[in-house]
């Protein structure tokens, strides 16, 4: 049985998986979660990247309707993965392995969080667009 915090971790990179596939993190993102399951075993690494890019296939050809349901089974199919693979581990090793874990679904999470991205918009006439944080913006269109 695994600890709350474990499951939590779990839960977290399988939401981080969904989270960056399709984006601009992905890359980089798939290279380092083969890594840590692989641990150092490059048949587990490669094995890996292909269910990864299974993963990112699959929610790509995912319809509109369909996507919710389609992003929620694979959240579950990788915590479910992540879960097995922290139940073969020694506590000193899954104690590493979460941390780990919870370091990459937290970077995943506050890079895909929405913070900057402009996507599906339509302007028509004067726009101002900011993005960020604690920013300020006078803006004036036309005569003063």
């Amino acid at each position: 049985m695994l600890a709350e915090a474990m499951t939590a971790a779990a839960a977290a990179g399988g939401m981080a998986v969904v989270q960056s596939a399709g984006t601009d993190l992905w890359t980089t993102f798939r290279e380092r979660c083969a890594t840590l399951l692989g641990r150092g075993d490059p048949a587990r690494e490669s094995d890996t990247l292909e269910r990864l890019d299974r993963t990112a296939a699959v929610l790509d050809a995912a319809g509109e309707e369909e996507s919710a349901r389609v992003r929620d089974l694979q959240v579950g199919l990788w915590q479910g993965r992540f879960e097995t693979f922290l139940e073969n581990l020694e506590q000193a090793e899954r104690d590493r392995f979460v941390a780990e874990l919870r370091s990459l679904a937290d970077e995943c999470a506050a890079r895909t969080s929405g913070r900057g991205a402009v996507s599906g918009n339509t302007f028509s006439g004067p726009t101002a667009l900011q993005i960020g944080d604690h920013n300020h913006q006078d803006v004036h269109f036309g005569p003063a």
